[in-house]
């Protein structure tokens, strides 16, 4: 804004008369507009060992899932014991006894694709506050249609409206009945979008992400090389951001409803266990949705591209293999009892408040709020970083909060097998995996100031824990590293 006047000394019969300009400029993100390949530079593969590393996950991740369906099941049990019963898993993979491990069915085919079909006309019809995403690099910013939870609220009620039907119930283990071949179109449906949007980023000239942009087919694919990829002539509608909650989050609650219903047909009732896992897994979606607006500061929305990672963990790994101790409760009952009940739901329940509490301090902080009169510290960039607060006490204390919840969803299962306690191995190694990229970006995007932010928080996520296993090393030698 800027102002400018005028006057002069008065002088006998004259009048004097004081102009006042204001002008609003809304200066650009650059002054120099930069081109798309300045904008856009080659990365180097370096994530998951390079192109090798991505390709290996690109088949290995499919493949576990339907591992963990055929190694855990009620025709072989789970896991199989004996070399025959190893046997017959293999031999279930093209011959199993029911539709649940069909490899493909076209029916499922057809009702996945409903399934997908109707979250996208959820998030064109139901209501939504519009929220601007972070800034872009380009100048831009994107507005997202924030309306997963009404989506969930009216999937949920019509769930319910078909359980309470006569034969509801045995209708409802249809999902169940159908796990692999339902897992198969989700597969497809990943790596179609994966492959398109991969194909489409070269043509229409969009943003693409900074760490999937080397030239390599195999490491772009599965990185992402675009950034906020949507489908032709509906650019309001982001690809990324609408997989990361709806239609996978949500089919996993789904899936273990389903199981549920099995359990009840099987055994007249449902378990404590199966209680706990429906419950607390099933908040977790609603929570997830409720704060729906909070996925625009993750690193999958912020920096990641949407490319097979993404497509594939969102749309399959997710539902398909976080259902796991639920589907293993439907054909095999655990009784907690009162002891075992209230140490779980302890632990899931102390995991939720650091995790939930964690991200309202960040959240507000963000805002512009500090209820709690956080401490923090000034960087040069200008932005400020929480030192106090459980950001205080780890520079991801959410991460450890979502390791909590993780083994009280793992424990309703009992000590009998140890593949219904992937997910907790699973999520330390995911968790460390992205506590490691999140800090390596900060240290670029802060300089001196990451270092000495590191000396006042050098815990990386369990508070006042330096080590982790083998995995965690010095935070001060790390932070004293050379850039």
């Amino acid at each position: 804004m800027s102002g400018a006047s005028s006057s002069t000394a008065p002088e006998e019969g004259t009048t004097t008369t004081i102009i006042t300009a204001t002008t609003h400029l809304t200066l650009p993100a650059h002054p120099i507009p930069l081109t798309y390949e300045q904008l856009n530079p080659r990365s180097k593969p370096t994530e998951f060992f390079g192109p090798l590393g991505t390709a290996a996950i690109s088949v290995l991740a499919p493949l576990f899932t339907y591992i963990f369906f055929f190694a855990c099941n009620d025709a072989v049990g789970c896991t199989p014991t004996t070399v025959r019963g190893w046997q017959q898993a293999w031999e279930y993979v093209s011959n199993f006894p029911s539709t649940a491990g069909h490899l493909w069915e076209w029916k499922a085919a057809g009702v996945y694709t409903a399934w997908y079909a109707y979250t996208v006309l959820c998030w064109a019809v139901l209501p939504g506050d519009k929220i601007q995403g972070n800034l872009l690099r380009d100048g831009t910013r994107k507005t997202y249609k924030m309306n997963g939870l009404y989506t969930l609220l009216l999937t949920l009620g019509l769930s319910l409206g078909v359980i309470l039907q006569p034969g509801g119930i045995q209708l409802y283990t249809w999902l169940y009945d159908h796990w692999v071949p339902l897992a198969s179109a989700a597969l497809v449906m990943s790596t179609f979008q994966a492959l398109f949007v991969y194909a489409q980023s070269y043509y229409n000239k969009e943003l693409l992400s900074l760490g999937g942009n080397s030239g390599n087919f195999f490491y772009d694919f599965f990185m992402g090389r675009p950034l906020n990829p949507h489908p032709p002539f509906f650019p309001s509608f982001d690809l990324k951001t609408f997989n990361e909650v709806r239609p996978g989050m949500i089919l996993w609650l789904l899936l273990n409803i389903s199981c549920a219903c099995e359990q009840y047909l099987r055994i007249g009732k449902l378990s404590d266990s199966m209680w706990v896992v429906l419950i607390f897994e099933g908040w977790y979606t609603a929570d997830c949705l409720i704060q729906e607006h909070t996925i625009l500061n993750q690193m999958d929305i912020t920096t990641d591209g949407f490319g097979f990672m993404l497509s594939m963990g969102d749309l399959l790994w997710v539902p398909f293999t976080y259902g796991l101790q639920a589907r293993y409760l439907a054909f095999n009952p655990v009784h907690l009892g009162k002891f075992w009940l209230t140490v779980v739901v302890s632990i899931i329940l102390i995991g939720n408040y650091i995790f939930r509490t964690a991200n309202n301090e960040k959240a507000h902080f963000r805002a512009g709020k500090n209820p709690k009169n956080l401490e923090y510290m000034q960087t040069e960039r200008g932005t400020k970083l929480l030192t106090s607060g459980w950001w205080g006490r780890s520079r991801h204390p959410n991460y450890f909060g979502d390791w909590l919840m993780a083994l009280g969803w793992c424990l309703p299962t009992g000590f009998s097998t140890p593949l219904t306690y992937y997910y907790i191995v699973f999520f330390v190694i995911l968790l460390v995996h992205r506590q490691r990229r999140d800090d390596e970006a900060c240290r670029h995007k802060y300089g001196k100031d990451w270092d000495k932010y590191c000396e006042l928080v050098p815990w990386r996520i369990i508070p006042y824990v330096s080590q982790f296993a083998y995995i965690q090393r010095s935070a001060r030698e790390v932070c004293a590293a050379p850039r």
